[in-house]
Order: structure tokens, then sequence, then C-alpha cells
């Protein structure tokens, strides 16, 4: 049990795309320092990539599967009593244990359900101390792999979560810089037109299970709409002219 005098903390870690290898030394440090680790579970219960990778470097036994998602996406009340549930199964843990960690894919301050859980502990626990580590993001691991740029000089870089639509997807396309679109799977048809009607298709690419056994990167002019992984990512490289001019 934690001093009560003294606050429990609750560290959302980044374990990257789902390379175990891409775990940076801090976020292993912070794993194995933490009293329990929290992986998030769909309700169907299959271990998930931030499950895969922490059993890495940590014993099962020091794991913690918590359900954060449900499988269906109609039943609002149903999912937010479960993300209550949830909150609440934290919240336990850290009224027990002076330090919890939350292993997330990529980085748990970019589209992460860590940010979430660190609102609903702070009404449910206040005095609770929350940290983040940074974790490699889908997009870095994608660009490595492919060999794709992500920015040079002073050229922009937007992040579109296709959830959010192929319509905000195909405005960014229409505009400067690099685009890189996550979570686009369940809409690749939608994403291969934005791309053909902004004319950002030739060195465009896209990934998937990047660092894993099926892992698939495949250039964007590839796509024909038959759906993919959900957690697809695309690179768009902004237009360049070939040459460093002043850009340096």
């Amino acid at each position: 049990m934690p001093d009560v005098m003294s606050s429990s903390r609750l560290i959302g870690v980044g374990v990257g795309p789902g390379d175990p290898e891409l775990v940076t030394v801090k976020g292993v440090n912070a794993l194995r320092a933490a009293d329990v680790v929290v992986v998030p579970v769909m309700d169907s219960g299959e271990r998930g990539r931030a499950e895969a990778t922490v059993l890495h470097y940590v014993p099962e036994e020091k794991v913690v599967r918590v359900v954060f998602a449900l499988n269906e996406r109609t039943d609002r009340a149903r999912r937010e009593a479960a993300w209550d549930a949830a909150g609440e199964r934290v919240a336990e843990l850290l009224r027990g244990h002076a330090a919890v960690a939350f292993a997330t894919i990529g980085d748990p301050n970019v589209y992460s359900t860590f940010t979430y859980l660190a609102q609903t502990i702070g009404e449910l626990v206040p005095d609770t101390v929350v940290e983040t580590v940074p974790g490699i993001t889908a997009m870095q691991d994608l660009a490595a792999r492919s060999g794709a740029v992500l920015t040079e000089g002073t050229e922009p870089l937007t992040l579109v979560p296709v959830t959010a639509g192929a319509t905000v997807l195909k405005e960014a396309l229409a505009g400067p810089g690099t685009v890189v679109a996550y979570k686009f799977g369940r809409q690749a048809r939608e994403v291969a037109e934005a791309l053909r009607e902004t004319g950002r298709t030739e060195d465009a690419v896209w990934g998937s299970a990047l660092g894993l056994e099926e892992e698939s990167i495949r250039s964007a002019a590839d796509l024909d709409g038959s759906p993919l992984p959900y957690l697809s990512t695309l690179i768009a490289p902004a237009r360049r002219d070939g040459g460093r001019g002043g850009k340096l």
C-alpha cells in the first residue's frame, strides 16, 4: 500500500507501433519500475499490440488487462458504462499502489486512450501525479521502413485521423507539406479517391502491422478500395522538386 501522505503516480508509457525493439530505454525502465502495468484490451479479449509489446519486458503476473473499448460502436450508453468501469478499475489500482503504468501503442499524447484515462483519474483520484513517457509513432516507423521523408526545410506536417472523415483528409492533401493519415483502413476506398483527386498518389505509401510478422508496406498506388487493417497508416510526402535549394 502506498504511503497515505504521498500521491500515487500514473505513468502513460508509449510502447511504439508494435515492434518491441522500438520501446525506448526510458519506457522499458518505467514499465519495470511500476508496481503494475495496465494494458487496454477489447471486450472480445484478444491480446492487443500494447500487451504483446509489454510482455517482452515485464512478467505476465505484473500485467493487468482492463477492457477500454467495445467492438460494437452503436450503443453509446454501453460504451460509456464500460469506460466508467475501466476508469474505476485503474483508480482502484492507484489507491493500492504507488506507481501504475499504462501502456499505449505509439505515444501517450498522440490520439491515445491515455489522455481520456488521465482526465477520468483526475476526477476519481484527484491527488494522482500524472506523467508520460514518449513513444515512437507509427508515422516515424513507416517513414523509416519505407524511406519516405516526413519533412524537409520549412515544410509543414499535417496528421489526420481518418475517423474524422475522408473530407478532412482531402482538405489536408490539397494543402502544402506532408500529410499523414491514421486509422484509415475502413475508408481505404475514400482515401484512394482523395489521393487521386489531389494528385498525391505517386509518392504516397501506406503500411500496417509495422514490425510484426504480418507487416505490409506498399505504394498507395496499389490501393484498390479493399478493406485494410483499422490501424493502417498513410504518408503522402510533400511535393518536392528534388533539389536542396533553400531547404537546408
